[in-house]
């Protein structure tokens, strides 16, 4: 049991924690690919991100009790996730805060796509069939990763380069 619950439903709500907070990460890169910052959305990808990374660490380790590659990206998501909250409601994305913002926030967003894929390729048959080692580490993972990685990069540096929101008032 975590937190009250079973470790079935616990994954289950973790999963749907994930999902949600990736899902509102693409509609506030959507924003700032339009320069547009979108508070609400903003808010709800940052507190759902921090929370999988958060409950992430809650899940026992399935392998072994050593520090685990899993822990490292759930570490690093909450440092960069800590960075891109303060550049943006302590800082208010003064001066440089705007690009840091930007570039913590997007790498936080590339993590938990980065694992969407390892636990796709994991849990859904068909793609578990292309890659079955754990982790995956055949060409088909590799090729899907390595799109992600480049999409990532090339968004990151537009990004950088538009996002200029109107500053707000508060």
């Amino acid at each position: 049991m975590i937190l009250g619950l079973s470790l079935s439903t616990f994954v289950l709500v973790h999963v749907i924690i994930s999902v949600i907070g990736i899902v509102a990460g693409f509609i506030v890169m959507a924003g700032m690919a339009a320069s547009r910052q979108l508070p609400g959305w903003t808010a709800l990808f940052l507190l759902l991100t921090i929370l999988t990374s958060a409950t992430g660490f809650l899940i026992p380790p399935l392998v072994s009790d050593k520090l685990l590659p899993s822990h490292m990206i759930g570490a690093l998501s909450l440092v960069l996730l800590a960075v891109a909250c303060f550049a943006l409601y302590g800082q208010r994305l003064s001066g440089s805060w705007r690009w840091i913002f930007v570039l913590t926030a997007l790498l936080a967003q590339y993590l938990n796509v980065f694992v969407l894929v390892i636990q796709s390729f994991l849990k859904i048959p068909p793609l578990h069939a292309l890659a079955p080692s754990v982790p995956p580490s055949e060409p088909p993972f590799a090729i899907v990763q390595g799109v992600v990685l480049v999409f990532f990069v090339v968004f990151i540096i537009a990004a950088l380069r538009r996002f200029r929101p109107a500053p707000r008032f508060a």
